[in-house]
């Protein structure tokens, strides 16, 4: 895994962790999801080095999607509710901007 992927994985992991008070069990289940999605979008790069910025924020949100998808699986409501409004309000997720 890259460094610059470690350190955004990190960073998102760190803000999170933070925000929704996640347990150790918790922490590393959303690592792996946060790393996946990453691998992900530097997939779609590398196969599209072309990529406009739209189409890379389309594809982002479609792995925050998935990545909700996890989290369902390991939050509390509570944490889920904060997940969704931290999501929601970020300008960057996984160190790509979410604006269009």
């Amino acid at each position: 895994m890259r460094a610059q992927l470690i350190e955004v994985v990190e960073t998102e992991l760190k803000r999170f962790a933070a925000d929704l008070n996640l347990t150790d069990a918790q922490k590393a289940q959303l690592k792996t999801a946060l790393e996946n999605a990453h691998e992900k979008i530097d997939e779609i790069r590398a196969k599209n080095p072309n990529i406009s910025k739209a189409d890379v924020v389309a594809k982002l949100k479609e792995r925050s999607s998935e990545i909700r998808e996890r989290v369902v699986k390991f939050l509390t409501p509570e944490q889920l509710t904060k997940w969704d409004e931290g999501v929601t309000k970020a300008k960057t997720f996984l160190g790509e901007s979410v604006e269009s």
